[in-house]
């Protein structure tokens, strides 16, 4: 089974310094709805990965983040799309847990409660956790531009990180670009596009 694993903020809709706290900050990227819509009807399972520190912060309740996900969720269905699951971690960078992305406990989960494996599954993110959980997991990573992509581009190009080597990383100017490419068939790119 082909399976898409994607960060939310950044990726799917706009993000924000100050947190995605509500429907009324919730604002998808141009193209990104359509391009889940599209993966899941060509065969693809849709797996969201999503770290959401506000929650833990106490920057918005867990019924504002089911909000956004049930929208998310129709938006998508009204498109002929469906996504498999949608899996978050609450917590805070210093409470060091394993399910926060670059940890892969998020991925674990979604593996038991969907019964896949998600080894070797494109992982399309904006950030360098993003691609360090790529790695650490055996999937295949995927920039996109949109969000933190640029500065995370800038900073993987100047060497400013100390992140997991990434190799073979595919980089799209969005999650359009992503899924055109891969309904298309035509081999990954490892540059720009």
């Amino acid at each position: 089974m082909n399976c898409i694993i994607l960060d939310r903020d950044g990726v799917i809709n706009e993000d924000s310094p100050d947190y995605i706290r509500g429907l009324n900050d919730w604002q998808p990227i141009p193209g990104s709805i359509q391009a889940i819509a599209d993966l899941s009807l060509a065969g693809f399972l849709i797996v969201i990965a999503t770290n959401q520190s506000g929650l833990a912060r106490g920057l918005f309740r867990l019924d504002n983040m089911q909000a956004i996900h049930a929208r998310l969720h129709q938006l998508v269905a009204a498109k002929g799309g469906n996504i498999a699951g949608i899996f978050y971690c609450p917590h805070r960078p210093e409470d060091d847990c394993n399910c926060r992305k670059p940890g892969v406990g998020l991925l674990q989960v979604a593996e038991r409660e969907l019964g896949i494996s998600l080894r070797d599954a494109w992982f399309v993110g904006d950030r360098m956790t993003d691609l360090q959980t790529a790695a650490a997991f055996g999937c295949k990573p995927v920039l996109v531009k949109t969000g933190r992509g640029v500065a995370t581009l800038e900073a993987l190009h100047a060497g400013h990180t100390h992140s997991t080597q990434v190799n073979s990383l595919c980089i799209y100017d969005d999650l359009a670009a992503v899924a055109n490419s891969l309904l298309s068939e035509e081999p990954a790119p490892t540059g720009d596009r």
